[in-house]
């Protein structure tokens, strides 16, 4: 089995190494001086005051590396969700030779994107992971959380023998990973978690533990988390009946110090993701005659903060 990692930043540079460390057949497609560190130095992983390195192969040239794939092999998309489209011909050279695209973006409607695309869903594959980790420097990757958990899994309801095996690819490399057979509803579920969070953090400007400190924080996590799930009902996905609070006692249980990225990427000066998050929110619930105030004041103001 060979694995294309496409955008090695923070999550797609985490997963690499942790891959290329555990002996699988990866490389990487990355670009500028991320990937001349890549190639002069190794992928270094920060972690909880460790470090360590790894080789493995490097370009930006992703044709070259897609004429070695085949039916067997696996391309994990790590791109920024705003950035899918622009990888778009790097993700064909590796789907037209029988390899499966597996995205592990934020958002909801990454394998909608990439059929438009024009890439066949029998080439498809649904993920998602939690995991904090940013790209620190050219060549260097900082895990941040204590967890990293990957779900993978045919968007058709159905057991897939690919997900079994790249889920074991990745638990092989130190990853939790599971294989299921309900992707969509797992989909679902972490936007409600990750789109509240960043929508209320962005809000704040603060990290997660500020906002929670006062009743007005917590109120405005427990009205963010209920915008998504109404979408979410509205759309038939099938929620547990107290899903609401399932969410709310994760984000409560949170560290405190916790930023989502959406919120790094707009202390940085960055292009955020808001328009797949918050503002897909506010969107759907427009068009399904639903109220997202806090979802649609999320989106409006950090679009407005660039």
């Amino acid at each position: 089995m060979k694995i294309v990692v496409i955008g090695a930043g923070g999550l797609g540079g985490y997963v690499a190494a942790a891959l290329a460390r555990s002996g699988a057949n990866v490389s990487v497609v990355a670009r500028g001086d991320h990937l001349a560190a890549i190639r002069d130095r190794g992928l270094t992983v920060r972690n909880h005051g460790t470090e360590w390195s790894v080789r493995l192969p490097a370009s930006d040239d992703a044709t070259a590396i897609a004429t070695r794939f085949g039916a067997d092999d696996f391309a994990i998309l790590a791109t920024k969700s705003y950035a899918l489209e622009g990888a778009g011909e790097a993700i064909v050279a590796f789907t037209s030779r029988g390899a499966t695209a597996v995205p592990l973006l934020n958002g909801i409607d990454a394998l909608d994107r990439l059929t438009a695309m024009g890439i066949e869903q029998a080439r498809l594959l649904g993920g998602l992971t939690y995991v904090s980790a940013a790209r620190v420097a050219p060549g260097v990757v900082e895990r941040r959380s204590d967890f990293c958990r990957v779900l993978v899994g045919s968007p058709h309801n159905t057991a897939d023998p690919r997900a079994d095996a790249l889920a074991g690819a990745l638990r092989a490399a130190g990853i939790e990973a599971l294989a299921v057979p309900d992707i969509d509803t797992h989909l679902w579920r972490k936007f409600v978690f990750f789109t509240s969070v960043s929508a209320v953090c962005s809000l704040y400007l603060a990290a997660i533990g500020d906002v929670r400190s006062t009743p007005a924080g917590r109120a405005l996590i427990a009205g963010a988390i209920s915008e998504v799930v109404s979408v979410a009902r509205r759309s038939g996905v099938r929620l547990a009946d107290d899903e609401e609070a399932q969410v709310e006692r994760q984000i409560l249980g949170l560290p405190p110090a916790l930023k989502p990225s959406l919120l790094l990427d707009l202390e940085a000066g960055s292009e955020t993701e808001i328009g797949e998050l918050s503002g897909a929110v506010a969107r759907l619930a427009r068009a399904m005659n639903l109220s997202a105030p806090i979802h649609a004041a999320a989106a409006d103001l950090v679009r407005s903060r660039r």
